[in-house]
């Protein structure tokens, strides 16, 4: 089944209507669920940081989109969502895969059966039905049969023997009218069976059965002049009703069957197929049609019917539609205007309007990132494409020592921070700054290369022509070089300068393009700036720990992982220093730390 899809930070655009959700990774379906309101469940587990535990926390970690269905209820979502785990056994539906984790009703074969729910599976008990995707659902039968059937609930070994002995003394359910004593021999074996039997008809689904034969027995007490006794029936009978859901995911009455709606306008069109094959809807697929001049919706719809049915080589004879079509196809089609057939329809019509607004909100948020700033910045540059995703590159070193290097990455003219990046300068020794850009440009360059990554649309070097020479020379080498726009903004005058030009580019200094470009540069220096002091504090720290007799790295790296500076370790108490990392390294080090203060 095809669901509309949406991007995993998409989560706020779904609809608030019921439905069924699916989140995939990068290569599969890993979590099938449902919702009253689509919108607001898929957008919890985005949004509630706290009190969510290991596993979810894993799952949001690793969704990268999402595909939703509307249904017209939730209990049309409940099925759906059963039909599409048991298919595709995605690995976060634990409860699943294990049937010991998942309900079911068990009907034992005992001499007087009893019914009960269990998550454990053994065949030699009894017969089970399930298991059952809601465990509110599967008590909601359990109820109705209680309520309809005196079942008892004991676990007594009711034999024949047993019985005659009278070993069992009538219960509290017996006096409150909930059973009626069998195991005093109080109701035959035959007579509980009866009840047995029209249970398991229930469980199967088959409530038509039932039905029957509560009416039979209510029009028999009636005749009989029995009125307290088909009272009785009728109040059976109206349980069933309450009980009973119409559903538009599996409805018996409607089987093998294909729906089509379309809504059409003048340039494109949005149709909707569904293919229910044997009261399920197996397929559900929104296609957009761009329309010609001469086709009207008829033939448009026509044309997606026959490529639809020949794609999933449907052959179902029965069709439903929301428009008249020609008598001619061979098939029945029909526009049904009541029931459940038109409910269907009204299901396939809702699913194509999702797909139509998902394709207008997408446009308009084209149209949004096409902010004047980026247009102003493109026609500064004479870029050919929309500098929407920039990545500005700086060096940070003090006298040549702990030399780092940062990337910051802007989106739509905003900071990016999930993809920012820091880098350790491996190749060069000393206060290279025009090295250091080689390498880092080069190191980050290949990596996208190799892995087939998204490029930017523009690549900044903070600095000016030597920066910029380093950084386009590491293009060259990769062969991106004339892939990759690429530009320097000197610090002093705010100049921009290009490869092979030696002019540099002056932008008014009211420019919002140059404001933006400024922006990324200073986040840039900031970013590295605080990365290099990250380090040179470490690199301290440790310094201090090395010079101290008897501290080894294993000891080095208790103390820091405990304590994190050396002030904590100074205040910290002999004691507990002792009973970290023993009494003679604690001593040791107290005395030193006591020396350099």
């Amino acid at each position: 089944m095809q669901f509309q899809r949406f991007q995993k930070s998409e989560y706020g655009r779904l609809p608030h209507d019921p439905g069924v959700y699916k989140f995939y990774d990068d290569t599969e379906i890993i979590y099938v669920g449902k919702a009253k309101d689509l919108r607001k469940r898929v957008s919890s587990y985005f949004t509630k940081t706290t009190g969510a535990d290991r596993k979810t926390f894993r799952l949001v970690q690793e969704v990268v989109y999402i595909e939703v269905v509307i249904v017209n209820s939730e209990f049309d979502a409940l099925l759906l969502e059963n039909s599409l785990i048991k298919e595709n056994q995605p690995k976060y539906n634990i409860l699943l895969k294990d049937d010991k984790s998942f309900p079911s009703i068990c009907v034992t074969y005992e001499r007087f059966p009893r019914i009960y729910s269990t998550r454990r599976i053994d065949q030699s008990l009894g017969q089970y039905f399930g298991p059952y995707t809601s465990v509110k659902a599967m008590n909601n039968v359990l109820d109705l049969i209680r309520k309809l059937y005196k079942i008892r609930t004991c676990n007594y070994n009711l034999s024949e023997a047993n019985i005659a002995k009278g070993k069992f003394k009538v219960c509290l359910e017996y006096h409150i009218g909930n059973c009626l004593g069998p195991c005093e021999g109080l109701q035959t074996e035959e007579d509980y069976l009866k009840d047995i039997s029209q249970a398991k008809e229930i469980l199967k689904g088959n409530i038509a059965v039932v039905r029957r034969s509560f009416q039979k027995l209510m029009n028999d007490a009636a005749s009989d002049l029995n009125f307290e006794l088909a009272q009785t029936f009728k109040e059976k009978l109206e349980y069933l009703e309450k009980f009973q859901s119409k559903s538009l995911i599996v409805q018996q009455k409607i089987t093998n069957t294909d729906v089509f709606s379309i809504l059409y306008d003048k340039e494109f069109s949005f149709i909707n197929f569904m293919m229910i094959d044997n009261g399920s809807i197996k397929i559900s697929e929104t296609v957009e049609v761009k329309n010609n001049l001469a086709d009207n919706a008829k033939d448009v719809l026509i044309q997606a019917m026959l490529t639809l049915r020949e794609k999933y080589q449907s052959r179902n004879a029965e069709v439903l539609t929301n428009i008249d079509l020609p008598d001619w196809l061979e098939m029945s089609i029909s526009v049904p205007k009541i029931g459940d057939k038109r409910k269907l329809v009204d299901l396939s019509l809702k699913n194509a309007l999702l797909f139509k607004q998902e394709k207008i909100q997408r446009a308009e948020k084209a149209r949004l990132n096409k902010s004047p700033v980026l247009e102003e910045l493109k026609s500064a540059l004479k870029l050919k494409e929309l500098p929407i995703h920039i990545e500005c590159f700086d060096n940070s070193n003090m006298q040549g020592t702990n030399p780092v290097a940062s990337m910051v990455c802007f989106r739509n003219g905003r900071p990016s921070k999930k993809d920012y990046r820091k880098f350790n300068i491996k190749t060069v020794v000393g206060p290279d700054d025009f090295a250091s850009m080689y390498e880092i440009v080069t190191r980050r360059y290949s990596r996208l290369r190799d892995e087939g990554a998204e490029m930017p649309k523009l690549v900044l070097i903070d600095g000016g022509k030597g920066q910029l020479g380093a950084a386009t020379k590491a293009l060259k080498d990769l062969g991106l070089y004339g892939q990759l726009p690429i530009a320097g903004i000197a610090k002093k005058l705010e100049e921009i300068y290009v490869p092979e030009d030696p002019i540099p580019l002056h932008i008014s200094k009211k420019s919002q393009a140059l404001k933006l470009l400024q922006h990324l540069r200073d986040e840039a220096h900031r970013f590295a700036i605080t990365f290099h002091r990250q380090k040179r504090s470490k690199q301290s720290l440790q310094s201090k720990l090395d010079s101290i007799e008897g501290i080894g790295k294993a000891t080095k790296d208790k103390l820091l992982l405990e304590y994190k500076t050396i002030s904590k370790m100074k205040k910290a108490d002999l004691n507990e220093l002792a009973h970290l990392i023993g009494n003679k390294r604690a001593h040791a080090l107290k005395s030193a730390l006591e020396r350099d203060s």
